[in-house]
């Protein structure tokens, strides 16, 4: 121990004292190191500040301390005594509608949302022109105010002042909102925002039997620091049957929390790709430094310096570029929030103050650190390794042997702590693994490629084309670039690949095949008594659509098997179904979409105990089985019913589909509305025009939703999260880049001697750059077909195993990717190589 401490501080002086030189030979190191950690830094970075900002402005973002919501339904007189009980109680009803000019001649779906007086209980509702809330909503003649989203008035052309119709109401626009305080805890909408008063809605008469409405009841607690949990106790004890879901301040948005969360994870599993495929770049970028101070090593070793302290000399050079690199990507990180907030402000809550987030720094800090120390041990340990003659001889490091055992187990601790972080860090761990068992098959793949590359090329004929033949044999030559550039291009092209086809075909979904099989349009909340006559428009506007109607509920589950959901642990893929109400219903029969793959329909004439289907994903995500009981809240009644099938459901279809169906005895006697759908593939945009006209004049309390319109949105939202997904494949891609310059700067010293060779033996320049063309381009195909049936097999497995949607191979990704590999190579090994054809033979051949 007394000599290792000398040892150590010689090996820090000596390493401190070489670096004086600058960082030559390392920026390609540094550019890895710091894109791949600021890439992790920056997402996580964000993501806390959402999630944060989501915590802290609790109160604002959900309008009140707590949210007590019923659906269809206001509360009783218990109920509301229980809730004033509480504090000052703000009312709102939220519902979807229709708007319509008053001469008929345009419509569109809208949001409502109608308040009283006190609301929002916390944060501030903001308006052009900027007024108190009770003056833009206040009734002058017949007309009720209204403040509405900017959209609306861009979509139906209107103006401030003018007038438009809402069921029987008429309603007057006031102003625009320029922000909601509670927009965000309210969830996602597929239609711009109108806000009136809650004596608008009453004369608007949309409130009917079995309308689909949301009766929301926000809180201001008295005295305010109150137990959130004890509140929901003693709600479940004093109205047990009241079937209302509560959310409190503490988790405003617990979907959108769970939202970001998750897909920072996917982006963070992406820049992890980045640093790890920037971690061959480390390792090249060793290799080329050590081999550049093959005479220093070898000078320190004849002079009697211990190997240990020649490896601790670039090791202490190493780690002190590493540090470097990881500041510059924590420097990104620490700057991305403040640059999201100035994009994001405008739809999620992010703090637009300053900040730093340090766990989020110093995860992605370890994440740089562990690969920059798994991936630099190795050639540190070759280095060791080779005698000082070999060193003198200007052989290199290029032994294909693997150094001594503790090099190999400190690389091998390093790798399992990188991993063991990933999966750590993970809110999904179970993809987390997934995706290092893919990380590690892609590693053993590629190396599987580059050797069969390499086969391939030595058992190639015998060429007429000098160049091709130089090509050829240069891809499989020992010491030869082809496991560097197919590993180095080889995940990144194969992320960007699997990434845009699952783009491609969600897009060509959404806005090509859906909308074919889709419905024309949905129709939500028809009363019974306009049945007649709205199937009679339908009939007479589309007579070749087919129209389809079902009793139409809302209900939430509350247990299965008579156990709490909320105390059980739900896979995240099965939330879903337990977040909020859902729509059910009752019927005799199969539906015609549907097929029963396990348990039996109930008879006809049914008066037995309640039975239910279930359709079969979800209720094999949530561990059901046949003969299991769920307990829903429909209209305040708790309802018990038994699981007599499993139904297999097409919902990518977008027809009429339910996860529950009931026997038609369980709601016997209970007010509902309908819902009906119109499919006409003949139906040109003038007719589905005129059928949305014709139905909102004749029954304006009928919600209209064309379906075209409802994918139009979707298209565009999964257009911004494909942007974010891009350009995080794009970093993936740069590091690819980057690794490949440094693999082929790594073998420069090669390349110099077999330049001046071929010269000195008559090669013209010319031939050179033939050679070297043909021998990137051949690589770049090589690299580019793996990435493609590597990327198309990870694509098809998301978009049909995942997402349950049809895939297709999209030509123009294989064009595209082709034309980027056979770029990159051939450009950035041409930059490469063209100042060694210039090299002079008298010193290279001296060194020989």
């Amino acid at each position: 121990m007394s000599a290792f401490l000398p040892r150590l501080k010689v090996a820090f002086q000596l390493a401190l004292r070489e670096m004086r030189g600058g960082l030559k030979g390392f920026y390609i190191f540094l550019a890895c190191i710091a894109l791949g950690t600021g890439a992790i830094a920056a997402v996580n970075s964000v993501s806390t500040s959402i999630t944060r900002s989501i915590a802290t402005q609790g109160q604002s973002l959900l309008a009140g301390d707590i949210r007590f919501e019923l659906n269809n339904r206001e509360a009783t007189s218990q109920e509301r005594q229980f809730l004033d009980a509480l504090g000052t109680v703000s009312v709102s009803t939220n519902l979807r509608s229709m708007a319509r000019l008053p001469d008929g001649s345009d419509q569109s779906l809208v949001e409502i949302k109608a308040v009283d007086d006190v609301y929002p209980l916390y944060g501030t509702l903001k308006t052009e022109p900027q007024q108190p809330l009770a003056g833009l909503l206040t009734k002058q003649g017949d007309a009720y105010g209204a403040v509405v989203a900017p959209l609306l008035i861009d979509r139906m052309g209107l103006s401030i002042g003018d007038e438009m119709l809402v069921g029987n109401a008429r309603i007057r626009i006031t102003g625009t909102i320029v922000s909601e305080p509670d927009a965000i805890s309210e969830g996602f909408g597929f239609a711009p925002r109108l806000l009136t008063s809650r004596d608008a809605l009453q004369a608007s008469g949309l409130i009917q039997t079995g309308s689909l409405v949301e009766q929301v009841y926000k809180i201001r607690l008295t005295p305010p620091a109150r137990d959130f949990e004890a509140i929901r106790a003693d709600a479940t004890k004093t109205v047990p049957n009241a079937g209302w879901s509560i959310r409190t301040s503490d988790r405003a948005a617990p979907s959108l929390t769970e939202n970001v969360v998750r897909f920072s994870q996917f982006l963070t599993l992406v820049g992890l790709t980045a640093l790890i495929v920037g971690g061959v770049g480390v390792a090249n970028a060793v290799r080329a430094f050590l081999d550049s101070k093959r005479t220093v090593i070898a000078t320190l070793k004849c002079l009697g310096a211990p190997v240990s302290v020649v490896v601790m000399v670039y090791f202490f050079q190493i780690a002190i570029i590493a540090v470097i690199g990881i500041l510059l990507g924590l420097v990104i990180g620490a700057i991305a929030p403040m640059i999201a907030s100035y994009y994001l402000a405008q739809f999620l809550p992010i703090s637009a103050s300053p900040a730093l987030y340090p766990g989020a720094l110093a995860l992605a800090a370890l994440f740089g650190a562990l690969t920059a120390l798994a991936f630099a041990i190795v050639p540190l340990g070759h280095s060791r390794e080779v005698p000082a003659t070999a060193l003198f001889r200007e052989n290199g490091f290029e032994s294909r042997g693997l150094p001594s055992w503790p090099y190999l187990l400190a690389t091998a601790i390093a790798i399992l702590s990188l991993a063991g972080l990933a999966v750590f860090s993970a809110y999904d761990r179970r993809l987390a693994l997934i995706f290092l068992v893919a990380m590690a098959s892609g590693f053993v793949v590629l190396r599987l490629v580059a050797v069969g590359v390499a086969a391939l090329a030595r058992r190639s004929p015998r060429l007429p084309s000098a160049a091709l033949r130089l090509a050829i044999g240069n891809i499989h030559r020992p010491g030869a670039l082809t496991p560097s550039v197919i590993l180095s291009l080889g995940l990144g092209l194969a992320l960007l690949v699997t990434l845009a086809l699952i783009d491609g075909n969600l897009r060509r979904e959404l806005i090509g095949n859906l909308p074919e099989r889709a419905p024309n349009f949905f129709f939500v909340d028809i009363q019974r008594n306009d049945l007649d006559s709205f199937r009679s428009i339908l009939k007479d506007k589309a007579p070749n659509g087919q129209i389809v109607e079902v009793p139409m509920l809302r209900g939430r589950i509350l247990a299965f098997n008579g156990t709490d959901v909320a105390k059980m642990e739900v896979p995240p893929e099965g939330r879903w179904v337990l977040r909020g109400d859902r729509g059910i219903t009752y019927s005799e029969t199969i539906p015609e979409n549907a097929a029963v793959t396990q348990g039996a329909w109930w008879p006809a004439n049914y008066t037995g105990e309640p039975l239910v289907s279930f359709s079969e994903q979800e209720a094999l995500e949530l561990g059901l089985k046949i003969g299991d009981t769920v307990t829903v809240n429909v209209l305040g009644r708790n309802i018990t019913a038994k699981i007599s099938n499993f139904r297999k459901v097409e919902w990518e279809s977008l027809s009429i589909n339910f996860v529950m169906v009931f026997s038609p005895n369980t709601f016997a006697g209970a007010p509902h509305a309908w819902l009906a759908t119109l499919t006409d593939a003949t139906a040109t945009p003038e007719t589905e025009a005129m059928i949305l006209r014709t139905v909102t004049q004749k029954h304006p309390t009928i919600t209209s939703v064309r379906v075209k319109d409802a994918l139009d949105v979707v298209n565009s939202l999964v257009g911004q999260l494909a942007t974010a997904i891009r350009a995080a494949a794009a970093i993936a891609l740069l590091s690819s880049v980057l690794v490949l310059a440094g693999a082929l700067a790594a073998g420069n010293r090669a390349r110099t001697h077999d330049a001046v060779v071929l010269k000195t033996l008559g090669a013209t320049r010319a031939t050179l750059i033939r050679a070297f063309t043909y021998e990137y381009l051949l690589l770049g195909v090589a690299t580019a077909i793996f990435a493609l049936l590597a990327g198309g097999t990870a694509a098809w497995f998301v978009v049909t195993q995942v997402m349950n949607l049809p895939s297709s191979f999209l030509p123009t990704v294989a064009l595209s990717t082709l034309a980027i590999a056979m770029i990159t190579t051939i450009g950035i090994g041409l930059a490469g190589t063209w100042r060694i054809l210039g090299q002079k033979a008298a010193p290279v051949l001296r060194e020989l």
